[in-house]
């Protein structure tokens, strides 16, 4: 995944809103192996705002944001990419969900 493929990768997966097929404003590509992402839930992790596990290093991320359409498969995305602490939700030690990314850890 780089940021010139944020519209080949969303449309080949089917990514839009849950329960619509209405684009989303942004989705973001964690670059890492699954094992690096699920370490996270465990020792390479902390706890962060209740239920949700902060890396406790940086992540290669990809951005992509809509510029333009409203219905998939028509959307349009920009990708940004950054190098992020990300913020994750894990159940049963397993990320099950990504909630946002963070510039540093005092954030």
């Amino acid at each position: 995944m780089n940021v010139n493929q944020c519209d080949a990768v969303i449309k080949s997966r089917g990514i839009s809103i849950t329960n619509s097929n209405e684009c989303k404003e942004t989705n973001t590509f964690i670059q890492a192996y699954p094992d690096k992402i699920k370490n996270i839930c465990g020792s390479a992790g902390v706890a962060y705002e209740g239920m949700m596990t902060k890396s406790t290093k940086p992540f290669s991320i990809v951005v992509c944001t809509l510029k333009r359409g409203i219905r998939h498969p028509h959307c349009q995305y920009r990708g940004q990419a950054y190098t992020r602490y990300i913020v994750i939700r894990c159940e049963q030690g397993l990320p099950v969900h990504f909630e946002r990314d963070i510039i540093n850890l005092e954030n």
